[in-house]
């Protein structure tokens, strides 16, 4: 495949031109903030709120990038266009904003930050048939970050739990997507994504206290709105994913992901439910794209 394009320290350049100096703090402590969004034919979805979220972690992380918000998003949307001739060879892109605090001897010290935004592919067939079949989930015994610790709602590389945890929900099922508990043992979060359960016609989702505040999650509780399903946060502890009638996954690429295996327990009958079938449709009315097939059909080439 063609190489695609990034944009790395105020040049474009390959992406395999962006590289981390080993002495950067975004290598040698996580020291990074970023965050994911992606097209859906060749445009982008809510790159405002992916860009603002970015900027949100930036300033609690105490980092400054040196361009503002409307340069990024400028920056964003125009390797989105740098790449446009590659984009029936890949399908649709990722686009992956991210700023580490730069080589310096400490946190503190006057900064100089690495600063890049790079495209993928959507990788298709990591989840495709999982449409048809549903997803699995483990939950691990390694934690989700105290949020006393590391507010979660920063999205952040310092990500050695995240990890652990897939590497252990692997162990139990190879096909598993982690799914992580707090320290009181109430569900968080999976390690790129939101986890969400369906109970008597009502969508329930842990509480922003736990969780990354994923934009994926909240198209999801926009279109919940639209459809004028339920919707509700709160504690919830493995009993409620273990007994509800639905679960799914929320996160950039896949969007919305039937789970129907957790820990080796089948979810309600096993199958995609028809409320998380009814978001998809949804979804994919609201970008003009069939989501479904179109992860299925680039899986298959």
């Amino acid at each position: 495949m063609n190489e695609l394009t990034a944009y790395f320290n105020g040049e474009w350049v390959p992406n395999s031109e962006v590289k981390i100096h080993a002495t950067d703090r975004g290598f040698l402590s996580g020291d990074t903030v970023f965050d994911v969004a992606r097209t859906f034919n060749g445009k982008s979805f809510r790159m405002k709120e992916h860009v603002a979220r970015l900027y949100k972690s930036l300033n609690f992380a105490r980092i400054d990038p040196g361009i503002d918000m409307d340069q990024m998003l400028f920056i964003s949307e125009d390797a989105i266009k740098r790449n446009e001739p590659l984009r029936q060879e890949y399908g649709d892109f990722t686009i992956h904003p991210f700023v580490t605090r730069g080589p310096k001897p400490e946190a503190g010290a006057e900064e100089c930050p690495t600063v890049a935004v790079r495209l993928g592919p959507v990788n298709f067939s990591s989840y495709a048939s999982y449409y048809a079949t549903g997803a699995h989930g483990v939950i691990t015994k390694t934690r989700s970050y105290s949020p006393e610790s590391l507010d979660p709602k920063i999205k952040h590389y310092s990500r050695m739990n995240f990890n652990l945890a897939q590497m252990e929900a692997t162990d139990v099922d190879p096909d598993a997507w982690p799914i992580m508990l707090d320290l009181n043992g109430n569900l968080t979060e999976g390690v790129g994504w939101n986890v969400l359960i369906v109970t008597d016609g009502v969508i329930r989702s842990s509480t922003d206290k736990a969780v990354l505040q994923g934009i994926s999650r909240g198209m999801v509780f926009d279109l919940a709105k639209q459809l004028d399903i339920p919707v509700v946060q709160e504690d919830l502890q493995p009993y409620d994913l273990y007994t509800a009638d639905e679960a799914f996954f929320t996160t950039t690429s896949p969007c919305v992901l039937p789970v129907t295996k957790v820990d080796n327990r089948q979810i309600g009958d096993g199958l995609p439910g028809p409320i998380t079938q009814q978001l998809l449709a949804s979804w994919s009315e609201s970008v003009g794209i069939d989501i479904v097939d179109q992860a299925v059909s680039f899986s298959n080439r």
